[in-house]
This record gives C-alpha cells, structure tokens and sequence, in this order.
C-alpha cells in the first residue's frame, strides 16, 4: 500500500522506485508477459505521475545507406528515466529531401508511441499526449500544418498519419537539438563522447 505518514512517505523517497518499477515495464515489454499483471500493481502505487511520462526522440540518417540511397530511421522511448523501446533500420522507400526522411521516421515513431500509450492505458496509467522530439524544423512545421506543399506533395499519404494524430492532440511534437537527441546514435556513427553521453540517457549500463 502507499506510506500512510510522513516519516514512511521520507523513507520511501530513497527508495528507487520509479526507476525499478521502470525496469521491470521495460521486461515485461520485451520478453516477460507473465509479469504483466505484477507490473500493473507496483505501478498503481506511482506517486509522481511524471515518472510514467513517456518520451520519444526519433533521428534520421539521409541516403547513408549508399547502394540503395536509402535512409536510416532511429526513435527511442524512455519511461520512468530508462528507454522501453527503440528502433535502427532502413526506411521502405527512398526520400528525396531530408524534410521527407525525418517526417517518415516521425511517422514511424508515432505509431510506437500510440502503442506504448494504450499499454500504460491497459495498466491505469492515463497519457493524453506523447511528446515526440525531433531535430528537423521543417519537419515539425509539415507535421503541425495541415495544408500541403509543393515540395512535399509527392509524400506517400500512409506517412501523414502523424499530422492526423498531432491534429488529434495525441502526439506532441517538440523542436530538439541535435546534441540534445537521444536517437542519434541509433542513425549514424557517432563519436564516443556522443555514445556515452546517448547510453546513459538512456540508462542503458555498460557491460
């Protein structure tokens, strides 16, 4: 049950709650359905309910994949300060603009994010928005405006299901600096500081 004084309430603010209950989201997502219903009664008992925000940072990486000219999409999404879920990999088609690239890997990501939602939703744990980060402007601006553009026109209509769902006040994107996204290590090679500084963002420990 929750600390019912102030003394068990002091004692239990240096206990990791947040971050074990964190962890074991993150094992029931990945591998342990059985632990599904154990996880949906620890975290009734979230105090903070900042602590279950979910978080997503989606990168991109234009035409690396040289052979094909295609480009590399990247998102991660952390939860109680730890990632959950994330992806590295190549996108269906080739892009023709950077602007393209980075709305079909924010595309991609709001899909994850929607499903992420309705799974804390299934738990008792009510989001009704996702903060989405990207580091493309122009991108966020397409994704926000709801007419089309002329440089953007030829985008696959399946791709503009992010616009609807900003539209719906589900996703919520945010302009993120390039230093400051947690994804850009999952598009392109990066130097060690930038890899260390990503792994631990993401409380991923070394081994």
């Amino acid at each position: 049950m929750s600390p019912s004084s102030e003394a068990e309430r002091m004692e239990m603010s240096r206990v990791a709650y947040a971050s074990t209950v964190g962890s074991l989201m993150f094992a029931m997502i990945c591998t342990r359905p059985d632990i599904a219903h154990a996880v949906g009664v620890v975290s009734r008992y979230m105090v903070n309910p900042g602590h279950f925000t979910i978080r997503g940072y989606v990168d991109f990486d234009y035409a690396g994949y040289l052979d094909k000219s295609k480009s590399t999409t990247g998102y991660v999404f952390t939860l109680a300060s730890g990632a959950v879920s994330w992806v590295s990999k190549l996108q269906l088609v080739v892009a023709m603009s950077t602007i393209e690239v980075e709305y079909i890997a924010a595309t991609q990501a709001s899909k994850e994010a929607i499903w992420l939602k309705m799974l804390l939703e299934e738990l008792g744990h009510e989001h009704k928005k996702i903060s989405l980060f990207c580091d493309n402007q122009n991108a966020l601006y397409l994704a926000r405006n709801p007419a089309f553009h002329a440089k953007t026109k030829h985008i696959r209509v399946q791709y503009h299901f992010i616009r609807e769902k900003v539209e719906e006040g589900i996703i919520d994107m945010h302009k993120i600096h390039t230093k400051e996204n947690l994804a850009d290590y999952l598009t392109k090679a990066v130097n060690t500081d930038k890899f260390i500084w990503c792994q631990s963002s993401n409380s991923l420990a070394e081994t």
